[in-house]
Parts: C-alpha cells; structure tokens; sequence
C-alpha cells in the first residue's frame, strides 16, 4: 500500500491513499499548527478503532440485525519523553442489542489478535473492555 502525503502549508498534509479519499492532517498550535485538522496521532487511534470495528462487524455480520448501536472508545496513554509515543490503549466497546456477551467478546478477540492490521502494526499494549446494554462484561482469558 502507498500513501502520498502532500504539504499544504504551516503544518498541515494532505495524503491520499489507493481509494482516492483525502486525509487532512494538521499540528496543534502548540506545535507550530493551526488545529484545522485531525493529528496524526488521533488519525491513528482513529484507524485503530475503525479497524478493529470493521473486524467484529465482518466476524458479527450473521448477528449484526440484533445489534442498535456500537461505539467504541480508545483510552490510550503515552510516553513523556520524545518521542511521544503510544504506550498502552484500552478499547472500550459499547454495545447495545440482543445479543450473546460471548459472540462479543469472541468478535473482539479475534478482530484484536487475528485480523486488525492497525493493532498488529502497534508497540502499545492493546487492551480492551466490553459494555454490553449498559453493564459491563467481564473478560476472562
């Protein structure tokens, strides 16, 4: 996969990928940027749940007519010194539907540890939580 990124000035890019979609990112202003755009820091924690959501989707399709609604939520923490890098995420999945905890967490696991390309490519440890109809779902290994 190629991504060209194109410098528009101040801080900010432009990539473009092989669907054609354009990507804006900028700095904040406390690094030189003007904030009009997503960071690539927040475009990556982004990618990592839109990843690993596409993954339990696809792994859910047969059961996703009982699913109302999924939200996920990446906490993640970071290194102080420079560079400041990602050092643990926790994915919050918040589900809400008739469905099976454990279909959940199968989809979860199996998107985290077996096809999420983002989460593979990360150093941070990634970790992850289920909130199934409002209440928690405890995970057991």
């Amino acid at each position: 996969m190629q991504i060209k990124a194109k410098w528009q000035g101040g801080r900010a890019f432009e990539a473009v990928g092989p669907t054609g979609y354009p990507m804006v990112m900028d700095a904040t202003a406390n690094y030189g940027g003007e904030g009009k755009a997503a960071t690539p820091t927040e475009m990556l924690l982004s990618s990592l749940a839109g990843c690993i959501g596409i993954d339990v989707t696809m792994i859910l399709k047969p059961h996703l007519d009982k699913i109302d609604s999924i939200e996920i939520t990446v906490d993640a923490e970071r290194r102080e010194e420079l560079p400041t890098a990602f050092t643990a995420a926790t994915l919050l999945f918040d589900i809400k539907g008739d469905i099976d905890a454990k279909k959940v967490l199968r989809a979860i696991k199996l998107g985290e540890e077996k096809y999420c390309a983002v989460s593979a490519s990360l150093k941070a440890e990634v970790t992850y939580r289920l909130m199934l109809n409002g209440e928690e779902v405890a995970i057991t290994e």
